[in-house]
């Protein structure tokens, strides 16, 4: 039975690094003691420092949870990290770069399997953003070709994290209202969930709950958008 949590932001204005979240996490891996992290989509100032740093920074910020976090490119490989560990994490940044590094070290099909068997699995942003079908609706900027678009496909619907259709003053551009709408024009088959900041997804087998302070948005093609109180239960919408 699938067991996650996907969060749409690591941090909140008035709170520390995960630290909105820190009970969440603890009820989604149990009593996981080893955790593997997933750090490729941090980028700068280069990966392996990168890397590195965003390991340490979400041991700090979990230093309350009876676990040990080590980073998959400190195993001697990558699958054997998976099979080995008791949950998995996987923190935010590019996601262009994180599917990148996933397809090249032949991740997808060794992640989606333990994600499906039931194994713990946290995401935030891009961590959570590799869970739908493919990262079309990432909100990143696309700074390197992963070879294709196609992501885990643990759930079955398109994820937009940091949604909000806020406009500064000043702004021109699309809202994100807009871009999404373009999105499911285009793949009328395929809704989006819109997930602010501060809330989470979670996942429980067949179940999905949105959690956190904020209603979520669907956007489906020949529908209006529509808002989704927290606590409710998602229910994709019917498409063609």
């Amino acid at each position: 039975m699938k067991n996650l949590l996907l969060l749409s932001n690591s941090r909140m204005p008035t709170t520390g690094y995960l630290e909105h979240a820190v009970e969440a996490i603890r009820e989604t891996i149990g009593g996981a003691k080893r955790v593997v992290l997933i750090p490729y989509a941090s980028v700068v100032p280069s990966e392996a420092v990168a890397w590195d740093a965003t390991t340490a920074n979400v041991r700090a910020a979990l230093s309350s949870l009876d676990i040990e976090i080590t980073a998959i490119h400190h195993y001697k490989t990558a699958a054997t990290a998976l099979a080995e560990a008791d949950a998995i994490m996987v923190n935010g940044g590019n996601t262009f770069n994180l599917l990148r590094y996933l397809r090249r070290n032949e991740l997808i099909v060794p992640l989606r399997t333990q994600m499906l068997a039931g194994k713990p699995y946290v995401g935030w942003s891009a961590g959570s953003a590799i869970c739908a079908p493919t990262i079309r609706t990432t909100n990143d900027m696309p700074i390197i070709d992963p070879s294709g678009l196609d992501a885990l496909g643990v759930i079955d619907f398109q994820l937009n994290a940091h949604y909000t259709n806020a406009v500064p003053e000043g702004w021109m551009g699309e809202t994100r209202d807009q871009r999404l709408a373009e999105f499911v024009a285009m793949n009328p088959t395929m809704p989006v969930f819109g997930l602010p900041e501060g809330d989470w997804l979670r996942v429980q087998g067949s179940e999905i709950t949105l959690c956190g302070a904020f209603p979520g948005k669907w956007f489906a093609a020949g529908l209006d958008p529509q808002l989704v109180a927290s606590g409710s239960t998602l229910h994709r919408p019917l498409v063609a």
